[in-house]
């Protein structure tokens, strides 16, 4: 079957690992179903995948991709929840936590195979393109914002990094939960977009805001670490799920956070109970992920090219 695959880690030039071509379908496995993929999109994990950060050389070749909606062999339209071993169920209680691509091949292929509990059945509402945006990015803003900052309608939010799948997804789900969204970007036409999909105010990076805010929502990282701390009312939480910029920044702000009684809380994509949630939710609110360009699978080099210079404004997809 035709797949994109890591054949090699370059951690300078992590595109030049990057291969298109034939590799082995999926072989029956007890407890596991194969899909048909009908979309799947492109995650910056699957650029760290290339540089091998949580891929390891001798599990290569590796098939990329987290992200995936298609058809089971039933014929029924599904959603993937991309953490293996989450709770056992296709790998046994003692195998860790994985997602697709660490230890398993991904969905950037004709084929993926995957644990049976991690299917979820494709609301009708959404398209495959759209469904294909969510068990990532979009989960891991779902997760951020309503079970680890904690926020309810009326607060206020600053996302930093307006652009990116996660950052696009915060400000599109904090909007139509009743969220007070405020987001940052280094490019004016990503400050404007962000404006579009809800946000009250958009703002240079580092800028000051007109308030300080209930929560952060950070994946950038070190470059903009200073400026989420500053931005918190006191008991205010900074949830961090990335660092696109570097995990140390110049600047922890210490003082600040014990001063004024900050919580800094970690944020790792969401629970498969999260993902119906969030199934549901874009169901029946008209939410839907913002998707900045839909590829064919054979140009995904295009696709990678793309989300490493930065210049998309929502999710890539790639379909079969």
């Amino acid at each position: 079957m035709f797949a994109a695959y890591a054949a090699r880690i370059d951690r300078d030039q992590p595109l030049s690992g990057l291969e298109l071509g034939e590799r082995p379908a999926p072989e029956d496995r007890p407890g596991w179903t194969t899909v048909n993929v009908k979309a799947a999109s492109l995650n910056h994990h699957d650029l760290w995948s290339l540089r091998g950060v949580g891929l390891a050389e001798d599990k290569l070749p590796m098939i990329l991709g987290c992200d995936a909606a298609g058809i089971d062999a039933e014929g029924n339209e599904v959603v993937l929840h991309s953490v293996i071993g989450q709770t056992g169920h296709g790998v046994g209680p003692k195998e860790p936590r994985s997602i697709l691509t660490e230890r398993y091949q991904g969905t950037f292929a004709e084929q993926v195979s995957v644990p049976t509990w991690n299917v979820l059945p494709k609301p009708a509402e959404l398209s495959f393109e759209e469904a294909a945006c969510l068990p990532t990015a979009w989960l891991t803003a779902y997760r951020m914002l309503f079970t680890n900052a904690g926020v309810r309608p009326g607060d206020s939010v600053l996302v930093q990094g307006a652009g990116g799948g996660v950052a696009t997804a915060a400000i599109v789900l904090g909007k139509a939960a009743g969220l007070r969204v405020f987001a940052t970007s280094r490019d004016e036409a990503k400050r404007k977009r962000a404006l579009e999909l809800g946000a009250v105010d958009a703002v240079e990076s580092g800028a000051r805001l007109p308030q300080r805010v209930d929560a952060v929502i950070e994946t950038v990282g070190a470059a903009t670490w200073s400026h989420s701390i500053k931005s918190l009312k006191p008991g205010g939480t900074l949830v961090i799920s990335g660092a696109t910029s570097g995990d140390r920044p110049s600047h922890a702000e210490l003082t600040r956070v014990f001063f004024l009684e900050l919580k800094i809380v970690g944020s790792t994509m969401g629970t498969k109970d999260e993902l119906e949630d969030l199934l549901s939710f874009c169901a029946a609110t008209g939410v839907r992920p913002v998707i900045d360009e839909v590829l064919p699978l054979d140009q995904a080099r295009t696709g990678f090219e793309r989300m490493e210079s930065g210049s998309q404004f929502g999710k890539i997809v790639l379909t079969v």
